[in-house]
């Protein structure tokens, strides 16, 4: 056991709260006994009682009562089993001393409630890699869309980085095989997005409605929504290999404009069944069969962003996860055919 002490929230350590500041000075820590030692006085700032979430600042004194060491602590993920640990590490496709970027494969979400540790910010215990911090997600991916998806290993990483996906510093590009063919095969979809109201087994209160460009600011809720396109390759007029690059950021954004252009992400059952979309477009819908799996083929193939510590460009690709490999495969693409960015010049 430590002594009591009394420590200085450094220059590089303000605004943020104590609890977070609290388990970098001490990583052995646990959020449930920082939230203990708050709620007996044991820990104060500048003498005064505080809470977890209190925003600490440079400059202020923070007392911490004896603490056990840590070899004391049982500190493992909960929940966290070999596999599962063999299972994240497996998905970096890059790592240096500020980011970590993996591929994240279709099925495991991004994050998770209190009750399911089964998400990468829960398994990010596993990407320490030595460093005292696990590293933080500075953007999401949906559940069922696989590819790049940063972490920042640093504090100061994680700042720079948040910053750059705020203000669209970035370059994503998104493949994904839709029903149909576009027409034109170049173009832009420029339709709102807002929540849609109502409840029940299909979720409906989870799914995103597309608003047109002129009724977006009358309609409450809605926010303007950029995406643009371009065909790939296609199958006649069966399906279509497109590349995507989400000018703005919305939920859902990719596979709500898809379906509402008429041509559904394969294997999007929440946007792509007759039952839902709007717009039914060639009528071939979502599936295709048994030949193609029914699973969400997105796939967020690249992202450019500025390195949050030299400052350089930072180009990260991932490859396609099985089962849209097995899709590429059956009708003879491969990733190769298409270039890297094959929105230059176009757009």
């Amino acid at each position: 056991m430590s002594r009591v002490q009394n420590l200085t929230i450094g220059p590089d350590e303000g605004d943020q709260r104590l609890d977070r500041w609290m388990k970098r000075r001490f990583p052995h820590l646990q959020q449930g006994g920082i939230e203990k030692m708050c709620r007996k006085g044991e820990v104060r700032v500048d003498g005064g009682r505080v809470k977890s979430n209190t925003r600490v600042e440079v400059g202020q004194s923070v007392r911490i009562p004896p603490l056990p060491d840590a070899d004391e602590v049982d500190n493992r993920p909960r929940d966290m089993k070999k596999s599962d640990i063999e299972l994240i590490q497996g998905c970096v496709i890059y790592k240096d001393d500020h980011v970590i970027a993996l591929n994240k494969p279709a099925g495991l979400p991004t994050q998770g409630g209190s009750k399911q540790l089964r998400h990468v910010d829960g398994f990010a215990e596993a990407l320490k890699f030595g460093y005292d911090e696990k590293p933080r997600l500075v953007h999401r991916l949906d559940k069922d869309t696989s590819g790049v998806l940063i972490l920042a290993r640093t504090r100061m990483a994680a700042k720079s980085l948040t910053e750059a996906f705020r203000h669209r510093n970035t370059e994503k590009i998104y493949w994904a095989l839709v029903a149909g063919v576009p027409i034109p095969k170049l173009g832009s979809i420029k339709y709102g997005l807002v929540k849609q109201g109502g409840h029940g087994a299909k979720g409906d209160n989870e799914r995103m409605k597309c608003v047109h460009p002129k009724d977006v600011d009358k309609t409450f809720g809605a926010k303007r929504a950029l995406t643009n396109y371009t065909v790939l390759t296609s199958l006649a007029d069966r399906t279509a290999w497109v590349a995507m690059t989400p000018v703005t950021g919305r939920t859902h954004q990719l596979r709500a404009h898809m379906a509402e252009i008429g041509h559904p992400i394969i294997g999007d059952g929440k946007y792509g069944t007759a039952s839902v979309q709007d717009n039914p477009g060639d009528g071939w819908g979502a599936g295709m069969g048994e030949e193609i799996g029914r699973k969400l083929h997105l796939h967020a193939r690249s992202l450019r962003i500025e390195h949050p510590e030299t400052g350089k460009e930072l180009w990260i690709k991932a490859s396609l996860p099985p089962h849209m490999e097995n899709s590429w495969s059956f009708f003879g693409w491969a990733e190769n055919h298409a270039p890297d960015n094959p929105f230059d010049g176009l757009l």
